[in-house]
């Protein structure tokens, strides 16, 4: 059920990002939404990251569907992403808006290299593509600044399907891993 409710808070994040952020005058810099609640999901699954994983690679084809991107170029990110969060869980806590700043950035160019890595295999990069990389770094700092917020949103919804006082108590200080 907490998966359903991330899905769902994603969904109407991404839905009110694609809707809004087109006004602004730097459009093309869109900020990574879906990757990072991919991390979130990957750092806050336990013991089997399956089903994270899933919910992962759904949100990331949602945006696709609402960004217009190559059906699955995003829930391929997004699985990847939290699969390489699942296993770097163990060594990480993710408290405090600095550190969570930097590391939603840290994850935002990771999939943005990965993502031009696809790309240029698909025969989907412009010829162009240096600028890419110009449009990479502005994403990243977008979506760093973006990351604290984001997690601690993903933190509420899973404050409300803790069942124990100790794990809401948990989820909604930030301890993440």
């Amino acid at each position: 059920m907490r998966l359903a409710a991330q899905i769902v808070v994603a969904y109407f994040l991404l839905l009110l990002l694609s809707a809004v952020w087109r006004l602004f005058p730097w459009s093309e810099l869109v900020p990574d939404i879906a990757v990072l609640i991919a991390a979130y999901l990957g750092l806050t699954a336990r013991e089997q990251a399956a089903p994270s994983v899933a919910s992962a690679v759904f949100i990331g084809y949602l945006a696709d569907l609402l960004f217009g991107t190559p059906v699955g170029l995003i829930a391929l990110i997004s699985g990847l992403t939290c699969t390489a969060c699942h296993l770097i869980q163990g060594r990480l806590l993710v408290r405090g808006s600095v550190f969570t700043t930097v590391f939603s950035g840290l994850v935002a160019l990771a999939a943005g290299l990965f993502t031009i890595l696809v790309r240029s295999f698909a025969g989907l990069l412009p010829p162009g593509w240096a600028g890419e990389l110009g449009t990479l770094a502005l994403s990243v700092v977008i979506t760093g600044l973006l990351g604290p917020i984001v997690f601690r949103t993903c933190r509420f919804v899973d404050s409300r399907f803790a069942r124990t006082r100790r794990e809401r108590d948990a989820a909604a200080s930030g301890m993440i891993g």
